[in-house]
């Protein structure tokens, strides 16, 4: 039988405010366990909340960004549950008139495929604290300083299919709220996390599957390894005669699966009601209006500037636009060096291989987009060349410097003296007569494939420091005059 997936995603995106959507307690990450919570996210007694404005200006943005319909009022809901890490013994979240409708965000996949996937909604809330279960033996810890920070939730329509869609809108969502400024996107810290609702069914079956929830993954690469591994453990149950319990999941990346935490709750479980401390939140056209005209340029519009304006592959501007500060950082290169496509190149692959080898973000990159302008910039005066270059990027990662500096320092400036490269063709010519031979007996057209060898040869003796170019076009010339 063949089978297909149906796939919704919750995305929790921690809304860059400085302080807590309902106290004035601060969201810095980072601080001592329960330095940041105060009396209002401890649930004191007689303490009351009071709304931070911000929290509903990013929400609204993000509204607009995926054009949304904006709910001219909202309302506060209390969700019931009793965990550890939540004081209050319920969050205060938005159930029934939620500050974002409908919408869409339309994701491109790698074979240029492109398909719309609707968001539900979009929604404010607080967090909850957190559980530390490894730094007391035995026992679980309480943290509450995140208790109180204000996070979006956005909630998807059940269109993917493929956990390659899953991840495409995820990337996507990512990409809106870091450009939109509402998110700093870090992953690593629980800014931003996912929530995958994962069933299967029949090939041509309208009806759903019963679904799981793997909870709070916070890697785009989790995401695809949870979902593929959720949608073929469902399908090898099935098969083997079982059935799907509707549950809440956790991935364990280190050994790449699902597990069961508990069964998976509805809506009635929470027994959600208006929160009474809390008035409906009601804004006008003009609030609206003020707020569109803050927005920055947005992905879609940036990639389409990208082609237009650095002449970028579709491919390149699409990876490029898609996170804020990769963006930033790319243009910064481009004009230091004068050359988008160069640029490009070093960006999406030297850069990129040391931030995914070294597990860290373009934010976090040691060698700054200034420091990359200059490199490309001495690649392309022929200072250095391009395999030099990889050599300085190194040491710029783990030493940091200017390229400048490294060049000067490890004498690793290009040979372009032509006088210099001719005595060291020489010398490799008069040393490969087995190679010199072959060359003249092959035919003309053919011979350029066979100057390898005696590149390989120059370039050893240089150190790699031989200008390619000079190189190729000297041993080309004494080769052929070797020939006639």
């Amino acid at each position: 039988m063949e089978w297909e997936a149906v796939i919704g995603l919750e995305i929790h995106a921690q809304l860059a405010t400085k302080s807590k959507i309902f106290s004035g307690a601060s969201t810095a990450f980072g601080a001592e366990p329960n330095t940041q919570a105060c009396a209002v996210d401890l649930a004191l007694p007689g303490t009351l909340p009071v709304f931070n404005e911000e929290a509903l200006r990013m929400a609204v943005k993000f509204g607009l960004a995926i054009d949304a319909e904006i709910g001219r009022t909202s309302v506060f809901d209390r969700k019931n549950y009793f965990y550890p890490d939540l004081p209050k013994g319920y969050q205060t979240s938005q159930l029934f008139h939620p500050i974002v409708g409908i919408g869409h965000i339309d994701i491109t996949l790698e074979d240029g495929t492109s398909k719309r996937i609707g968001v539900t909604r979009a929604h404010l809330e607080e967090d909850a604290g957190k559980s530390l279960h490894d730094e007391f033996p035995g026992m679980t810890g309480i943290d509450l300083n995140r208790a109180g920070t204000p996070l979006l939730e956005i909630v998807s329509e059940p269109d993917m299919r493929t956990a390659e869609e899953a991840v495409a809108y995820v990337r996507k969502i990512h990409a809106l709220v870091t450009s939109l400024g509402i998110c700093d996107g870090n992953m690593a810290e629980g800014s931003f996390r996912c929530d995958c609702n994962v069933s299967v069914r029949p090939k041509g079956q309208e009806e759903f599957g019963t679904r799981t929830e793997t909870k709070n993954i916070n890697s785009f690469r989790f995401i695809e390894k949870a979902i593929v591994g959720e949608i073929e453990r469902q399908i090898d149950l099935i098969e083997d005669g079982g059935r799907v319990i509707q549950a809440t999941r956790l991935y364990d990346a280190n050994k790449n699966e699902t597990r069961s935490m508990r069964s998976k709750e509805e809506a009635n479980d929470y027994r959600y009601f208006p929160c009474p401390d809390l008035l409906p939140i009601v804004i006008d056209e003009d609030y609206i209006d003020a707020v569109r005209d803050s927005l920055p340029e947005l992905p879609d519009a940036r990639k389409a500037r990208f082609i237009e304006e650095y002449k970028l592959s579709d491919y390149d501007a699409m990876v490029l636009s898609g996170d804020h500060n990769l963006a930033t950082y790319f243009e910064i290169v481009a004009k230091a060096a004068n050359d988008a496509k160069m640029a490009a190149n070093w960006v999406m692959g030297e850069l990129s291989k040391h931030l995914n080898q070294n597990d860290t973000t373009i934010a976090n990159s040691p060698v700054s987009a200034e420091q990359l302008g200059g490199l490309v910039e001495r690649i392309k005066d022929n200072t250095i060349s391009g395999k030099i270059a990889k050599q300085v990027f190194e040491v710029m990662w783990a030493e940091g410097g200017s390229a400048d500096e490294i060049i000067e320092a490890k004498g690793l400036k290009q040979v372009t003296d032509t006088g210099a490269i001719e005595s060291i063709v020489d010398e490799v010519i008069s040393k490969a007569d087995k190679q010199v031979a072959q060359y003249k007996a092959a035919e003309p057209d053919k011979r350029g494939k066979m100057l390898g060898f005696f590149m390989g040869q120059v370039m050893k003796a240089t150190g790699g420091k031989a200008n390619p170019g000079a190189v190729n076009g000297i041993l080309k010339k004494k080769l052929d005059a070797l020939c006639d």
